[in-house]
């Protein structure tokens, strides 16, 4: 049960960045924004978005996959603190 939780949040997780790319294609809710909120659209791309009109807007791909790199490896480092067994760390015989 423990691990379908996870499982069931990592693929929300990657669902929002998913969002947050330049990659997203479904148009699930009105042009008025999800829940009403005008930040959120239906077209994603919330990265260029974000980076228009700057000078790393050329990047914003690369920045997206390194900003993904980043929430990713956090995510793994939650779950494993949260799943560790309190004797995982003592290796001393």
């Amino acid at each position: 049960m423990r691990k379908a939780l996870f499982l069931i949040l990592t693929a929300l997780l990657a669902l929002a960045l998913f969002y947050v790319s330049r990659f997203w294609f479904l148009s699930l809710w009105p042009r008025g924004g999800l829940f009403g909120v005008e930040a959120l659209p239906p077209q994603g791309g919330l990265a260029a978005r974000w980076l228009r009109g700057t000078e790393a807007a050329p990047f914003e791909l690369l920045l997206w996959a390194v900003g993904c790199f980043l929430v990713l490896t956090w995510a793994q480092k939650l779950y494993d603190r949260l799943t560790q067994t309190p004797d995982a760390g003592d290796d001393h015989d």
